[in-house]
């Protein structure tokens, strides 16, 4: 039985039989039918629900690649000091402590300097002004810096002789006194910030589920670690989970998961596993992005390395040969050529046990810029190129500043395409919105809404169509995840996963883009927001 029919729509399917319909026909949470609307409502039984679509436009569900679920969802419950002035983000530290009891932590979210004047990393100083009662931990937008007061300090025990974490850093002044910023590393003093509890971060995540819905979601690749795996697991058991992800492990429980059996792929169309996460290098925020020349005005800082590159490979090699592949976070061209030379020793591996390249679908994280001799690597070698495209537009100032010309080939995913390298597109949400249509603006515009930095948009050449770019969240992500024969497309035997539009996508001019609304979001068959 035909449990829905849409009609009289501007369907963009992905199929390359039947690429643009106009309608389709739904049973069990699946397309069952695809094609014009007298052929498909001719399916339809007394008891199928039958939709006017009035013309607008549909797309296949809309995945967000990279997304730090958890984080996002705690980050509604943060200090919001999203890019904003110093002054802001101390103020409204202030007002949280006028209103939470002393000796509570104060948690917030989004600061970077690179919006301030000067540009400079801030100090305890600034925070112990207005909490000196109470321990405050602040995030930076990039989540590779954290600013913390001396309550804080004091607390973690943190003093000028504590030495440096594994893989981060503790940064001092001139008499060697620690500034209250750490870079990398922060678990000296997150583990004496109580967590969560489970049924908060369930609740929280129930709400930003709302909020992903509403703005075209259907599904994530989670980055956080094993609790958001508990609450996903906790949601779904109430009934809450509306979304699909795929649960990628991060390197400390990699060999628990190979100990257990479990594999890239177990679970269901809901929730299932993904690859190994590992880090091989910082972020440019804070300019620990590994580099193979130093940042421009810091002739000795080259970055930091976050995992040595025989570690990375020892794990890679061992996921590979549990079937697992491996997802990797490089942001610097360093860090991108040592994760590509892992995978070309992991793939010689693979080959030598008769397994093709496509059976471990092995994806570097950001690629956010590349030396000219590495850019077809990831193509030869079929990595998928896991990019951001809204970071393009946000960190250009910074690019330019400190990386320059190598801009170029940075938030790059033309060249990539251009190569023949499968692409997926995501957000790093919190560390940008999660908002896919900002992010298909910045891919089709490479600019910034206010227009910045202008009219032709950052290294035009770089610009994808509007098809490029919606396959990169649809397509990219479903191929990434080995879901590409039930995800990306609508069409016979896929989920009906899908967006309505009130705005053709494909015919509006950049430039009217943002005003585009989403009109309903559907997972499997049932419309989770708005509708027809």
């Amino acid at each position: 039985m035909i449990d829905t029919i849409l009609f009289n729509g501007k369907i963009i399917t992905h199929d390359a039989k039947y690429p643009r319909v106009s309608a389709i026909a739904i049973s069990g949470g699946k397309v069952v039918a695809i094609g014009g609307d007298t052929e498909v409502l001719d399916l339809a039984t007394h008891d199928t629900r039958r939709e006017n679509l009035g013309g607008k436009l549909v797309i296949p569900g809309l995945t967000d690649a990279h997304l730090h679920g958890m984080y996002t969802a705690r980050v509604l419950r943060d200090v919001d000091v999203f890019e904003v002035p110093k002054q802001v983000a101390i103020d409204r530290v202030a007002e949280r402590a006028r209103r939470t009891p002393p000796g509570t932590w104060i948690i917030g979210t989004g600061w970077t300097q690179e919006v301030w004047p000067d540009k400079r990393f801030p100090s305890r100083a600034d925070l112990d002004a207005v909490a000196p009662d109470h321990p405050v931990y602040l995030r930076s937008k990039s989540i590779h810096a954290y600013w913390v007061n001396s309550k804080a300090l004091e607390i973690a025990g943190i003093t000028r002789d504590t030495p440096d974490p594994e893989g981060g850093h503790i940064l001092h002044d001139h008499d060697g006194e620690p500034t209250g910023v750490l870079v990398e590393n922060p678990t000296l003093i997150t583990k004496h910030i109580p967590p969560m509890s489970l049924n908060d971060t369930v609740e929280a995540m129930r709400e930003v589920q709302t909020l992903m819905l509403e703005s075209g979601l259907t599904g994530w690749h989670d980055f956080d670690g094993p609790d958001c795996l508990r609450a996903l697991q906790t949601l779904r058991g109430r009934g809450g989970l509306h979304m699909r992800v795929v649960k990628n492990v991060n390197d400390p429980y990699i060999e628990h998961m190979i100990a257990m059996g479990l594999r890239w792929g177990f679970g269901d169309a809901w929730i299932r596993l993904g690859g190994l996460k590992m880090f091989a290098d910082g972020a440019l925020g804070p300019r620990t992005a590994h580099m193979i020349e130093p940042y421009i005005g810091e002739p000795e800082n080259f970055g930091v390395v976050v995992m040595p590159k025989e570690e990375m490979l020892r794990l890679a090699s061992l996921a590979s040969a549990n079937g697992i592949p491996s997802t990797i976070h490089a942001i610097g061209d360093m860090a991108v050529r040592n994760v590509l030379d892992v995978y070309q020793t992991v793939r010689a591996e693979e080959a030598a046990r008769g397994e093709r390249p496509d059976q471990r679908r092995h994806r570097i994280e950001h690629v956010q810029v590349i030396h000219p001799a590495d850019l077809g690597r990831l193509a030869q070698m079929h990595i998928v190129a896991s990019i951001q495209p809204i970071h393009a537009t946000s960190d250009w100032q910074m690019a330019d500043a400190y990386w320059g010309e190598r801009s170029r080939l940075a938030y790059n995913a033309r060249a990539q395409i251009d190569l023949g390298a499968p692409v997926a597109f995501g957000s790093d949400s919190p560390v940008d919105t999660f908002k896919p249509l900002e992010g298909i603006y910045a891919a089709v515009a490479r600019r910034r809404a206010d227009g910045s930095p202008g009219p032709d948009g950052w290294y035009p050449e770089n610009k994808l169509t509007m098809d490029e770019t919606i396959r990169g969240y649809t397509e990219g992500p479903a191929y990434a995840a080995g879901m590409e024969r039930e995800l990306g497309k609508l069409a016979p035997g896929y989920w009906a996963d899908l967006v309505l539009w009130g705005m053709d996508l494909y015919a509006a001019a950049p430039d009217e883009l943002l005003d585009a609304r989403v009109l309903g979001t559907m997972t499997g068959g049932v419309w989770r927001y708005g509708g027809v």
